[in-house]
């Protein structure tokens, strides 16, 4: 079903991106990195978050990381990640799939500005093995309500 809600979502209000079935998973980071032929930093993770009483869902680049600090000083609460039943509940995706469109409850869609290095984003398709091809502006366009600085990109070592 939650694959099926992003379909009609994407056919009412963005037919012409493209849905991705992979027959590999993508259901992490990692694996949808390797699965799409991508960076990391280019799959749009998106994160159920509750800080307080507000409940949102964080999109930001497969790599980063959700400061507790940042989120706390944007947002007035420490940020606690919602667990794979009250997920699915919440948006209709399991955890794996999820992603802003086609969801079950209608949620604030906050954009971390470490998506705007990429011009091209993959969120998941509402299932383990699809994706959606989106440009980072249409993105927010479609879905977004504000880009916010929640995250921390990860430190990169450099070898001797």
């Amino acid at each position: 079903m939650s694959e099926e809600s992003v379909r009609a979502w994407l056919r009412s209000h963005a037919p012409d991106l493209r849905l991705v079935e992979a027959h590999d998973t993508t259901a992490t980071v990692q694996d949808a990195a390797r699965t799409l032929g991508v960076t990391p930093g280019e799959i749009a993770k998106t994160l159920t978050v509750r800080a307080g009483d507000h409940l949102f869902l964080l999109v930001t680049r497969g790599d980063a990381r959700l400061d507790n600090r940042k989120c706390k000083d944007a947002l007035g609460a420490r940020p606690r990640m919602l667990g794979a039943e009250e997920t699915l509940e919440v948006t209709g995706h399991p955890v794996g799939g999820v992603c802003p469109f086609g969801l079950r409850t209608s949620l604030p869609v906050y954009l971390d500005v470490s998506l705007q290095a990429f011009s091209i984003v993959y969120p998941a398709g509402g299932s383990l093995n699809t994706s959606v091809e989106c440009p980072t502006e249409r993105l927010f366009d479609l879905v977004g309500d504000r880009w916010v600085d929640l995250c921390n990109l990860p430190v990169e070592t450099v070898g001797t």
